[in-house]
């Protein structure tokens, strides 16, 4: 129970410490250059923008937020779990109440800087809230719905709705700021790639003498089981042993050293695997 409780703390501390970063990189690096961030953020903000523009009113970004995240919260708690949701919730409620509370503020004018060093905040931001199990909403409840129970590769779909409001925001705003967003977000992508990497994996072809030993750690460290095949050293002739597995890319730092530990010997090529199809586990979110 007690520990629980301290996983349960820790777990809210870091998910309000994204929702805070992620709000002052909104009114800092983000409306500074007149940037749009991809999902439902980006769609808030342009929301905001064309109610300004366009009607003379200043609508605040947090009931906005909430109102275009209903259906990706049903989705979450209908089809991903029940806390992963309710910690999600609280990222998207406090992220549009910091937003709300922190006056806008330059940073510089640089469009460049902004788009760049706003993309690694962005990128940061939701990585730490990934690592805890929480998102910040919108299009993540979808992706990670799709990645999950279906087996889908999102990034095609979000790609789609990014370039949508890109479009809009270039239409209505100029082309430099949507421009300058395909920076943006491109960075922010690449910082949460590095970060990230649960929904990532590796295939590990392992020659070892010691097979049965190496896919006990496999399975007890990644959860994952492997296939043995039988080869022969071109130079010696030897029979060895081949460890075929695709384990989450996340794993990979724990399973090498435990694996090298086992047997000093062994030969791992490690393959970066874009896609899997069929039985492959992945922690379940609750």
């Amino acid at each position: 129970m007690k520990l629980d409780l301290r996983r349960g703390s820790i777990r809210l501390v870091v998910v309000l410490l994204a929702a805070f970063l992620m709000a002052l990189n909104i009114q800092t690096f983000v409306n500074a250059g007149g940037l749009y961030p991809g999902g439902a953020q980006g769609l808030t903000i342009i929301i905001q923008r064309i109610a300004l523009k366009f009607f003379d009113i200043r609508i605040p970004y947090t009931p906005i937020n909430i109102i275009l995240n209903i259906i990706p919260i049903y989705i979450g708690f209908r089809y991903i779990g029940k806390k992963f949701t309710l910690y999600s919730m609280i990222m998207v409620v406090f992220n549009g109440f910091f937003v709300d509370l922190i006056p806008s503020h330059v940073i510089t004018h640089d469009p460049l800087l902004i788009s760049v060093f706003g993309g690694i905040i962005a990128g940061v931001s939701l990585s730490i809230c990934l690592k805890v199990d929480a998102t910040s909403g919108g299009t993540d409840f979808i992706s990670i719905f799709l990645s999950q129970r279906k087996g889908i590769d999102a990034f095609p779909i979000i790609l789609a709705g990014n370039c949508i409001i890109l479009t809009v925001a270039g239409i209505l705003f100029g082309w430099d700021k949507a421009l300058y967003s395909i920076i943006f977000q491109y960075v922010s992508t690449q910082v949460l790639h590095i970060m990230y990497r649960t929904y990532q994996q590796q295939t590990l072809f392992i020659i070892t003498d010691k097979p049965a030993e190496v896919c006990e750690i496999i399975y007890r460290i990644s959860n994952h089981g492997a296939t043995l095949m039988h080869g022969e050293g071109s130079f010696e002739h030897n029979n060895k042993m081949v460890v075929y597995s695709v384990v989450s890319a996340s794993d990979i730092r724990k399973l090498i050293p435990a694996i090298k530990e086992v047997d000093d010997g062994a030969f791992i090529n490690s393959i970066r695997t874009d896609r899997v199809q069929g039985n492959f586990y992945l922690k379940p979110r609750d």
